[in-house]
C-alpha cells in the first residue's frame, strides 16, 4: 500500500503569486484568549477585565493580538512548510487593522511574495510570505510578512539519509541514551 505523509512544500515547490488558502478557519474563544494570555504572562485588562473593557472604545474584551498572529501563522504549517522549513527568521511586517472577538472565526490564506536561493546555506532558500486573516465577515483583522528558510527537496532528503545512515546525528536520541553510545 502506498503512503502519503503530510507534509509542506518544499522550497522547489513553494510559487511566487499564488495564494494558499488554509483551512478550516479557527473560531477564537474565550477560553482560548484567557488560557493564551494568562500562558504568555499578559496581562492587559482589553483582554481579561469584561467589566473594565466594556469602558473601552470596543466595549468588550479583545483577542489577544498574539493569538491572533500565532493562530494566523500556524494555520499555514500543514499546507506549506510542515517538516521543510529549517527556521523562522523573522517578520517584517505585522499589522492588525480590525479587532478579533471572542467567537469570531480567523480564516487565513498566505503568498509567497519572494523567494531566493541561501548565499550562506547550499541547499536552501529564503522564503518571504505574506499571511493575510479575515474573520468571519470577511474583514481583514490580520497581516504579516513573514521570512523563513526552508529545504529544497534534494538537500533535504540528503540530510535525513546522511542522519539515518549513520551520518551526524544517527542514533542519538536524548540525554538519557536510549539509542546511541552517548560517550
Amino acid at each position: 500500500m502506498r503512503e502519503i505523509e503530510q507534509r509542506g512544500l518544499y522550497y522547489d515547490e513553494l510559487e511566487t503569486e499564488v495564494r494558499y488558502v488554509h483551512r478550516p478557519g479557527r473560531t477564537l474563544t474565550e477560553a482560548d484568549n484567557v488560557l493564551f494570555t494568562t500562558l504568555t504572562m499578559n496581562t492587559q485588562s482589553l483582554h481579561l477585565d469584561a467589566a473594565w473593557a466594556a469602558t473601552q472604545p470596543f466595549g468588550q474584551r479583545l483577542v489577544n493580538s498574539m493569538l491572533t498572529l500565532s493562530t494566523l501563522v500556524g494555520a499555514s504549517v500543514a499546507q506549506l512548510t510542515q517538516g521543510t522549513i529549517v527556521a523562522n527568521l523573522g517578520f517584517a511586517e505585522v499589522a492588525f487593522p480590525h479587532p478579533v472577538f471572542h467567537g469570531d472565526t480567523l480564516y487565513s490564506s498566505t503568498v509567497v511574495l519572494e523567494k531566493r536561493p541561501s548565499d550562506s546555506r547550499p541547499g536552501q532558500g529564503v522564503v518571504t510570505f505574506e499571511h493575510r486573516g479575515h474573520n468571519q465577515d470577511g474583514v481583514l483583522v490580520a497581516r504579516a510578512v513573514r521570512s523563513t528558510l526552508v529545504w529544497t527537496r534534494a538537500a533535504h532528503e540528503t540530510a535525513v539519509a546522511t542522519t539515518t545512515e549513520g551520518g551526524p546525528g544517527a542514533g542519538a536520541r536524548d540525554a538519557v541514551g536510549q539509542e546511541g553510545d552517548p560517550s
